[in-house]
């Protein structure tokens, strides 16, 4: 019998619950999704989040188990998001974790979100009635990642499970998050980065360049001064100075004119990403590359890599690139191998914490 971690994860707009043998096998994987109700602000209202997670999150945890055909005697451990991200959010996942754990008698692993976006790529099975297109074998260490989403943008080099160093990571925005900004100028609905890539394609990607920021680490990644250049240009291209205001700036362009700008801007910040793992992967001679969170769904990214990089690379399924429980299912086994469970009673959320100082490290 292998050992079925239950995952639970709601550290942003997703209520998620999972359940994984072994590190390995996904056996089921229910994600309740808010961006209906965010989209409708243009961004993710934490206040509302916090209120529709606490709705669903007890419904979403029953559907996991019973979708993986399992009651509580088969589950061996809980793993539950309790960093990085929106402290209602955080709230409501760790409290039913650590409710279940107590009421339950299981061992619980508090796991941290943007280092479990990695771990997306080590589930390689799957339960018969899931339709994943899944990597055909784990990564193998020393393995490089390219973690990027909407709230982190970071190389790290993992030598094992737990033990990786940060070779680099956004001085100001995320990737995702400039792509949300970026889609907002120029007029396309949240979340950005969806919209820019469903537009991009249709776009002359040559029309306009914007800079690249020179960083004294090579790996840090910096995004603010993009969103600025495209700004500018935008204002530049209908006539207008800098004291235009962007919001007024999407009625202004045409449909050629959007897609170009959502080309250029895509091609200079995936140019970015790509360029900084290519110069990563020369340095450390990894054995395996690996790309995570949400920005990793991208099409355009997974291409520009394959071109990119002299090594072959397996992509986990979009599904699990943006927020789920898959991963932290699959990262509590992990946790589960080398440390012991928490207190149930103890754990704490911390909204804003770095992956070099997550429990591996303590």
């Amino acid at each position: 019998m292998g050992m079925k971690i239950l995952g639970i994860e709601s550290s942003c707009d997703e209520t998620a619950a999972a359940v994984v043998e072994d590190g390995r096998k996904l056996l089921s994987n229910v994600v309740n999704s808010q961006i209906d109700i965010h989209a409708a602000y243009g961004g993710v209202v934490p206040e509302v989040a916090a209120r529709s997670h606490i709705e669903v999150i007890n419904p979403v945890i029953n559907q996991a188990l019973s979708d993986a055909g399992l009651d509580w005697d088969a589950i061996d451990a809980i793993a539950v998001t309790y960093a990085p991200g929106l402290v209602g959010s955080l709230l409501v996942g760790t409290l039913a974790a650590r409710t279940l754990a107590v009421l339950k008698d299981k061992p619980l692993y508090p796991i941290h979100h943007v280092e479990a976006h990695v771990y997306a790529n080590f589930i390689t099975e799957q339960a018969d009635q899931l339709e994943f297109e899944l990597p055909s074998k784990q990564p193998e260490f020393p393995m490089l990642a390219l973690i990027v989403s909407g709230g982190h943008s970071q190389l790290a080099l993992f030598k094992d499970h737990g033990d990786y160093e940060l070779l680099g990571q956004t001085q100001d925005d995320a990737v995702g998050e400039a792509f949300d900004k970026v889609a907002k100028i120029i007029g396309l609905p949240y979340p950005g980065g969806v919209a820019i890539d469903r537009l991009a394609p249709e776009g002359d990607a040559s029309k306009y360049t914007f800079p690249k920021a020179k960083l004294q680490n090579p790996y840090d990644f910096s995004f603010s001064g993009l969103k600025t250049a495209v700004l500018r240009a935008v204002q530049a291209e209908v006539g207008e100075d800098y004291t235009f205001p962007s919001y007024e700036l999407p009625a202004r362009l045409n449909d050629v004119q959007r897609a170009d700008f959502a080309a250029g801007f895509q091609r200079a910040a995936l140019g970015v990403l790509v360029d900084k793992t290519e110069m990563a992967y020369r340095e450390f001679s990894p054995r395996s590359v690996v790309i995570a969170g949400g920005v990793a769904a991208s099409p355009a990214l997974r291409e520009l890599l394959r071109d990119r990089l002299p090594t072959p690379i397996e992509y986990a399924p979009r599904q699990l690139c943006t927020d789920n429980a898959a991963m932290i299912a699959t990262l509590g086994y992990y946790y589960a191998q080398k440390k012991a469970p928490v207190d149930p009673l103890d754990l704490e959320v911390v909204p804003s914490l770095s992956m070099t100082k997550t429990a591996w490290n303590k």
